[in-house]
């Protein structure tokens, strides 16, 4: 039953980056139920959801082909700096640690899924923004990334919205290219660390290639704000839960 619930969980993540993003969502609780431990269940989501987001941006190969707004190399330089940066933080957290902070990590994770849109618009419409700034809002952006991810590709989206892109399939290839490289860099970095349960990992890793590919073509039919509502409250839930029983 919990083999089933982990690969439920990883297909669904896989469709849910695709789309909307949020997947952490669905594999860090499946994994805590699973008995893995809060360090452990996020850098083993990590792992899980790397090769679906990888799988997807392939998916979305011919609208990548078609951004011209932003530089590719310096945008991934940066990610995967940032992503190694804030997955080694997370190695040198104690496991105590991490459990005090996890809640606030998932509300913050939350907060920011539920009206980062907004804040994006805010922000281009009030803010001119240069390519260097936004490269350096990208940086901490993946930062957060490698060190949680929860909420990190509504993160991604709204740097590239400050950059000018318009067009969301373009933008979500880009997010799934940008976040597979930064969590491809934490794995290294998780992996050498020992803090990865490989079993779990091993059998979320196929159901989120599969999710991954599948939800960059149902994309174009699904429309994103019914799966962005589902994935806010099922963060409010996990957020509520972690709360709940740190006290």
């Amino acid at each position: 039953m919990l083999t089933l619930l982990l690969i439920v969980s990883a297909f669904f993540a896989g469709v849910l980056n695709a789309v909307a993003g949020g997947g952490s969502f669905l594999t860090f609780p499946a994994l805590i139920m699973a008995g893995v431990p809060p360090l452990n269940a996020n850098a083993t989501s990590t792992v899980a959801v790397s090769p679906g987001a990888l799988a997807s941006a392939y998916g979305y190969r011919r609208e990548l082909g078609r951004i011209k707004e932003v530089s590719l190399p310096a945008f991934l330089g940066v990610s995967l700096i940032g992503g190694l940066l804030g997955a080694l933080l997370l190695l040198w957290t104690p496991q105590r640690v991490f459990e005090e902070i996890i809640p606030w990590l998932l509300l913050f994770a939350t907060v920011l899924f539920a009206f980062g849109p907004k804040v994006s618009a805010y922000i281009r419409r009030n803010f001119k923004v240069g390519h260097n700034t936004v490269l350096i809002v990208q940086f901490f952006i993946a930062i957060y990334g490698g060190y949680f991810g929860g909420g990190i590709g509504i993160l991604i989206l709204a740097t590239l919205g400050v950059f000018g892109l318009t067009d969301l399939h373009a933008m979500n290839g880009l997010k799934a290219l940008v976040s597979g490289c930064l969590n491809a860099v934490a794995v290294v970095a998780f992996a050498f660390g020992g803090a990865v349960y490989w079993n779990e990992a091993l059998i979320m890793m196929a159901a989120a290639v599969a999710g991954g590919y599948a939800g960059a073509a149902v994309a174009r039919h699904i429309p994103p704000p019914i799966l962005r509502k589902f994935v806010i409250v099922v963060g409010v839930a996990m957020t509520v839960y972690f709360f709940v029983t740190k006290g």
